[in-house]
């Protein structure tokens, strides 16, 4: 009886296969430890209250703190993570570069407008500050950081923050809500102005698919108008804006490029350059957005770090 014999380039072919399949194995190993670094995390910390409801945010402080604190907005939709659900993975590079991650959670809507949001993300700033002994960070050194609907809440920090009320009881409230930078992934900028957007309904009116998101006057149109320009940071950029670095695919319909576009021009009328950085193709998201996030940490490390 003939013993079988495996051909030699057969066997090459298998050894070169079972290389690959280790370097593979290697490389997807490395990568999910990168992208979970080791933190110390709080989940659920609450920060205010809206109606009964407690308002939450998660902390994620890295080994090696540098002192300065990034406001995530976890919104997506203006539907919010909730406590312990900020994925590591999406700040992993924040992490590593020592930023501790404040984690801001709200109310989802259609159960909390967005104006009750933003609000609530002033708040949520508030009481960074107002505990930045506490975290270890500096409460002159505060960025934001968010996508989408975290974007606009990102840029309504940026426009529209402000100081506290020096006379409200509660210390929180008196604490600044400004932030110092913000590095953003397509944000609704001017929601009087849809443009292209599959959500423009074509007579003005608030976005198709969240008009609940406004609250019960949003479709009558003079109400409308006032709580859209006021949810809306294009008309509220100055020249006192933090440095804002943008990132938006040019193939997305929901919040198209446009949105982006504008408001960089609004930037410059006033005096100030706001980088956007356009991905050929990429919709609302892509899969290699997360090595964006290293754009983000030069953008932090260069107008946060070097603040005095």
């Amino acid at each position: 009886m003939r013993s079988f014999r495996i051909p030699s380039w057969v066997r090459r072919v298998l050894a070169s296969l079972a290389v690959l399949v280790a370097l593979v194995a290697l490389l997807a190993g490395g990568l999910w430890l990168y992208l979970h670094p080791s933190i110390e995390r709080i989940d659920g910390i609450v920060y205010g209250q809206r109606g009964p409801r407690p308002l939450t945010m998660d902390i994620l402080r890295p080994g090696n703190p540098n002192g300065i604190a990034i406001a995530l907005m976890v919104s997506g939709g203006w539907r919010s993570k909730k406590p312990g659900e900020t994925p590591l993975f999406l700040v992993a590079p924040l992490i590593r570069a020592g930023y501790t991650v404040f984690a801001i959670c709200h109310i989802s809507q259609p159960e909390s407008s967005v104006m009750e949001m933003i609000e609530d993300m002033n708040r949520g700033v508030r009481f960074v500050r107002h505990h930045a002994k506490e975290y270890g960070i500096d409460p002159n050194r505060i960025g934001v950081s968010g996508g989408s609907a975290g974007g606009h809440l990102s840029l309504m920090l940026a426009t529209r923050g402000g100081p506290g009320n020096p006379a409200a009881p509660d210390p929180v409230d008196r604490e600044s809500s400004n932030v110092q930078a913000a590095a953003i992934f397509y944000p609704v900028t001017d929601l009087l102005n849809l443009g292209p957007s599959t959500e423009n309904p074509g007579d003005g009116g608030p976005p198709i698919s969240f008009r609940k998101a406004f609250g019960p006057d949003a479709m009558n149109m003079p109400i409308w108008k006032i709580i859209g320009h006021d949810s809306s940071p294009i008309y509220y950029v100055t020249p006192a804006m933090p440095p804002v670095l943008i990132y938006h695919g040019d193939a997305d319909t929901l919040v198209p490029l446009e949105q982006s576009q504008r408001f960089c021009a609004r930037a410059k009328e006033v005096g100030l350059e706001v980088p956007l950085v356009v991905h050929p193709g990429g919709g609302h998201g892509w899969t290699t957005q997360i090595f964006d996030e290293w754009k983000f940490v030069e953008w932090f490390d260069r107008h946060l770090r070097s603040r005095n």
